[in-house]
């Protein structure tokens, strides 16, 4: 069994190092990490035509693709095209992360529990928005409706930082065409957690449930990140819990999405918040989370690689062993990031602790050296029998990683709770 892995990052190196162990891996562009453990093809991730060709060339069974913006353009639509089995699903159904307007669409459609909200184009339209929402009380969030690398969320606490996202996202166009149309959906403050879930049919199976942390600081402080950690399992997010979302939220949106004419096959992460009892679907996206992957793939065992497989045949997906084990991940990011930040910084690595896993993001090679090529650097990740003796497992290994202006949070999985 030969499968090729799309892209660069610590999830796709999680999925590299999991997928290696049944079966012979290949990577595209990798990353120095991931080439320890499979031969790596440099090319530019948006190069549909030369990943179709790289696919053929290899005579890969499967083909994973990890980002989001791979799958927006349509890498899955032109692998099957040329009879190449790919887990990923179409640029259309991709459409769900590539527009939250079209992702809140289809939660109204399937009637599964959301945030009030209206979508814009215009900022005066969406200014107003803003103040009849503080009229009423709420306070709201503001999104770039494109994908934006898990930066274009703003959650605010008055009408004048809501205008701030308005503007940045519209006017100064930091986010580029991602935020030229703007949803402003009402701010729920609950528990927050991520549930995977492989899709193929009629047919789901939802991973271990993970939690991630978005900002940049300790308790929660800073701005968005793509994300500085994670933890699974999350203790008080109880198996009954994910079959109600799965029943209220998964199955419902899949049926939309058939009714819309866009089957969705691939793996669907739910960003789901409990308030009061009460769930609300925040957001979908078309592809495993990042840093939430680092932390689930240690905890699968038989039947990962099958389902993959299956769903990338719609057909019938298997059971997938779930482990018994605790894992904490630790994101280890440039100075500035999420802001601007410098590249170069030579990485020194001490060897990690036993059942601690180093997964490479934002690194390079350069004249023999290994160093720093991006805002997340690195994921350190630990397994043990319970969070605490894996928290602590992984703040060692991180002590064991040192670059000019490295930074990380302290409070990774400092409670069990979310």
């Amino acid at each position: 069994m030969k499968v090729l892995v799309i892209g660069s990052g610590a999830r796709e190196h999680a999925l590299a190092w999991r997928i290696s162990q049944e079966a012979e891996v290949f990577a595209s562009p990798g990353n120095p990490g991931i080439s320890d453990i499979a031969p790596c093809f440099e090319l530019p991730l948006l190069d549909i035509t030369s990943h179709v060709e790289l696919a053929r060339k290899l005579a890969v069974d499967l083909v994973v693709v990890g980002p989001e913006d791979p799958l927006i353009m349509g890498l899955g639509d032109a692998l099957r095209s040329a009879g190449i089995t790919v887990f990923g699903p179409s640029g259309k159904a991709a459409w769900l992360e590539g527009s939250k307007a079209f992702c809140k669409e289809i939660l109204q459609k399937a009637e599964a529990p959301t945030a009030q909200y209206k979508s814009f184009t215009s900022v005066v339209e969406a200014r107003a928005y803003i103040d009849s929402c503080e009229a009423n009380g709420w306070h709201v969030v503001v999104k770039a409706s494109g994908a934006a690398l898990g930066k274009g969320v703003t959650v605010c606490n008055s009408s004048e930082e809501a205008y701030e996202a308005v503007e940045k996202a519209m006017v100064e166009k930091i986010f580029g065409p991602a935020g030229e149309t703007v949803v402003i959906e009402e701010r729920i403050d609950g528990r927050e957690f991520s549930l995977l879930t492989i899709c193929s049919g009629d047919t789901i199976r939802s991973l271990p449930v993970a939690r991630d942390y978005k900002r940049a600081q300790d308790n929660d402080e800073g701005p968005n990140t793509g994300g500085m950690g994670s933890f699974s399992p999350v203790g008080s997010i109880s198996d009954d819990l994910v079959k109600e979302c799965e029943d209220r939220i998964v199955r419902p949106s899949l049926a939309a999405m058939r009714a819309e004419g866009k089957p969705f096959n691939g793996l669907l992460f739910s960003g789901i918040m409990v308030k009061d009892a009460k769930l609300y679907c925040l957001e979908f996206n078309v592809r495993f989370g990042d840093p939430e992957t680092q932390s689930v793939m240690p905890r699968l065992g038989k039947g990962f690689l099958e389902c993959l497989i299956a769903s990338a045949k719609e057909e019938p997906l298997p059971e997938i062993e779930i482990l018994q084990k605790n894992t904490v991940s630790v994101v280890v990011a440039s100075g500035g990031y999420p802001g601007s930040y410098d590249n170069g910084k030579e990485i020194h690595l001490s060897p990690m602790p036993s059942d601690v896993l180093l997964f490479h993001a934002g690194t390079a090679n350069r004249d023999g050296k290994l160093i720093t090529n991006g805002g997340r650097v690195l994921t350190v990740t630990a397994t043990a029998d319970t969070r605490e003796a894996a928290r602590a497992k992984a703040y060692e290994g991180v002590q064991n990683v040192c670059f000019e202006g490295m930074q990380y949070r302290s409070d990774i999985a400092l409670t069990d709770s979310i």
